[in-house]
């Protein structure tokens, strides 16, 4: 039997028996969906994290300098406790750092927590409080929508001024100019004299609720009343001196902490790529439990086409035996029947993508996770459904081919 007529006889079959295709597409369907979903979200946080997450969080060119690193993967409690031993970084290892990189690099220090904070007549909130350098807002590339953002000299004098975020200039002057008002952080009053744009979410935590201060205020000591330094970002002016400004400030750190050769470092070099390095393996687990479902699914649904070809194959008795006495060869007849259970199954793939897609969709709307469908995943959605179709007919089909045309002639 020609390819195309085994595909019209299963059109036909399906059309002639609604009710029965649909129970045997269900399971490819619902296995095929929830793929679709899950790599659709798993492609979109990759996305994300790559063009989104990394770029807000570390920033672009960019390595920070801390005593623990920023992104963990995979740390047992020996090494978290090593960690906890190392010194914290103070003003001269910032110092250091900057006398040992050329001045093509930007650097900033960085301190930030959650602190409380209020205007007269309104509930306190708690807003992201950094106290850092001038260059910072040069390095985060932040744009202002009004106002202006602090100087080197107002750093240098420890002037009380903050930069806000939107999301605390809509709570706190709601139809106001915030510029030139105060707002008091951990009980102290700073003057506005800036608001950043807008810069949205990472995975559903908001980037617009800043306080932005001089790291030489007194909210560096409330963030830190140790006086150290969260950490210290440093901003390469290409992608190519990164590695460099790396070494530059290694060898320093080293030699400004006496640590002898065999000595390990007692600081963090951390990287866009450590942040993405970290996404990776979350990634994996993601792809492993994410399609353990689906998977689930798609068996299940083969079961059930391999279920409905044997019934068929005794439905249609008669009917093979009848193929067989005009000449229809064993291999006809597997190919028949691997025919249609491969249509019924990438029609099942077809559907059950389309649902996938819309499920991820939705799934991107009302929750704050990413979704980007990739198109191989929906190649790979009909390939996954012709091989369901094809492993579970082989059985009933090899059953078609070996029934005698004698036997199933006499067959009522």
């Amino acid at each position: 039997m020609p390819f195309f007529e085994a595909v019209r006889l299963a059109l036909q079959t399906i059309r002639v028996q609604k009710l029965k295709s649909f129970f045997t597409l269900l399971g490819v369907m619902i296995g095929v969906m929830f793929l679709i979903a899950v790599v659709s979200i798993v492609e979109g946080m990759s996305d994300y994290v790559e063009n989104d997450f990394a770029a807000k969080i570390i920033g672009t060119n960019t390595f920070d300098v801390s005593r623990i690193p920023s992104f963990v993967s995979n740390a047992d409690e020996a090494q978290w406790r090593a960690w906890q031993r190392r010194p914290r970084l103070f003003d001269p290892d910032y110092e250091t750092v900057r006398a040992a990189l050329p001045g093509d690099f930007r650097m900033a220090r960085v301190n930030q927590n959650f602190l409380p904070a209020t205007v007269p007549g309104l509930r306190p909130r708690s807003v992201q409080a950094v106290s850092t350098d001038a260059t910072y807002f040069d390095i985060k590339k932040f744009g202002l929508t009004t106002g202006r953002a602090f100087t080197q000299q107002e750093v240098a004098t420890g002037a009380r001024v903050v930069v806000i975020g939107s999301e605390v200039a809509s709570y706190y002057y709601e139809g106001l100019d915030p510029v030139g008002r105060e707002l008091r952080i951990a009980g102290l009053p700073y003057t506005v004299i800036g608001v950043i744009e807008e810069q949205g979410s990472v995975f559903g935590f908001s980037m617009d609720r800043l306080a932005i201060a001089p790291v030489t205020t007194p909210l560096t000591r409330a963030i830190n009343p140790r006086g150290d330094i969260d950490a210290i970002t440093v901003q390469a002016g290409n992608r190519e001196l990164i590695t460099e400004g790396m070494e530059l400030t290694r060898e320093a750190l080293r030699g400004f902490r006496r640590l002898g050769p065999s000595d390990d470092d007692t600081f963090s070099l951390t990287t866009s790529s450590a942040a993405l390095s970290f996404f990776d393996g979350l990634k994996s687990k993601l792809v492993l439990f994410g399609t353990a479902l689906p998977a689930i699914g798609l068996v299940v649904g083969a079961l059930v086409i391999m279920n409905i070809m044997l019934v068929a194959v005794s439905e249609r008795t008669r009917e093979i035996g009848v193929r067989k006495a005009l000449g229809a060869r064993r291999r006809d007849i597997i190919a028949q029947f691997l025919v249609e259970a491969s249509t019924l199954s990438i029609i099942g793939a077809m559907i059950g993508a389309g649902c996938g897609v819309g499920l991820a969709k939705l799934i991107a709307a009302v929750t704050p996770l990413p979704a980007s469908v990739a198109p191989w995943s929906l190649v790979a959605a009909l390939i996954v459904g012709a091989g369901v179709g094809i492993t579970a007919g082989i059985y009933p089909a090899s059953r078609a081919a070996r029934l005698d045309p004698i036997a199933a002639l006499r067959q009522e």
